[in-house]
């Protein structure tokens, strides 16, 4: 059964079983392959994308779940050549060091911050909860802060 999404502005008609989690549709079928694989329960949140502007952890969002909805992966989240202020605030404050679960720490962060602009240290841990296994939530706490500064 034929399923279409938007994703990062395109309608995408997609041929694949509605159970297959999203994740995969986005990686295998699509070829998009910044979201990452990271436990496959939804607790690690390597594999955040927004759909409809909230972010999901997509290894366990069936496609059906996801039908007509607009799906926005790392890779559509800026525009080329002009970075989304979360990736600017990465980058300025070396958020990264593997970098494995960034993609979906950023796009966590994206969302969060347009809800919390000024958020303080309680509601970035209570709402980003991400796993970083090399542990930079030092470093994200302190990018998070610095874009609410400046947006």
């Amino acid at each position: 059964m034929a399923t279409t999404l938007n994703v990062n502005g395109d309608a995408k008609t997609i041929d694949v079983d509605p159970d297959t989690p999203l994740l995969w549709v986005i990686r295998d079928t699509l070829g998009l392959t910044g979201t990452k694989f990271g436990c496959g329960i939804a607790e690690c949140g390597a594999c955040t994308v927004l759909v409809d502007g909230k972010a999901v952890r997509s290894c366990m969002m069936p496609l059906a779940s996801a039908a007509g909805a607009a799906v926005t992966t790392i890779e559509g989240l800026s525009r080329p050549g002009d970075l989304h202020p979360v990736q600017q605030a990465w980058i300025a404050h070396q958020v990264p060091q593997c970098g494995y679960c960034q993609s979906g720490m950023i796009m966590a962060v994206a969302t969060f911050i347009y809800d919390h602009p000024n958020p303080t240290d309680e509601e970035i841990d209570a709402t980003i909860t991400n796993i970083c296994r090399c542990g930079t939530f030092a470093r994200v706490r302190r990018a998070i802060h610095a874009i609410g500064r400046t947006e």
